[in-house]
């Protein structure tokens, strides 16, 4: 890689944001599944670029992880642009279920007593 590129891959996920650092909702976690609403909604407007691209990968459900794994940017980035989807009726997002609320302790003390082991 070229001093060049380093560079610029540095700038790019700043560009993308525009300039924001922050995402403007608290709504996704690594695992929160991401779908496209379609069809768009009546009188939007058409998507930059990643926005369109994230679109695109999320013709069928995915979590946030692995979108940022197929755009090759940071987690942050992806969520400040999921943001801006989500704002403008372009996704749905579905939070991950929780499977108990309270802890199984045998499994705690199984999963203890394995590592124990290692």
């Amino acid at each position: 890689m070229s001093e060049g590129d380093a560079a610029g891959r540095l700038v790019r996920p700043f560009t993308l944001t525009g300039g924001r650092t922050r995402p403007s909702r608290a709504d996704f976690t690594l695992i929160t599944s991401v779908t496209a609403v379609d069809p768009p909604p009546e009188g939007a407007t058409r998507p930059q670029p990643e926005h369109a691209r994230i679109l695109r990968l999320c013709s069928k459900p995915i979590v946030v992880a692995e979108l940022a794994a197929e755009l090759d940017l940071p987690v942050s980035v992806v969520v400040i642009l999921l943001c801006d989807l989500l704002e403008a009726g372009r996704i749905t997002v579905q939070a991950p279920r929780l499977v108990s609320r309270t802890p199984d302790l045998d499994l705690l003390q199984k999963v203890r007593d394995g590592l124990g082991r290692l």
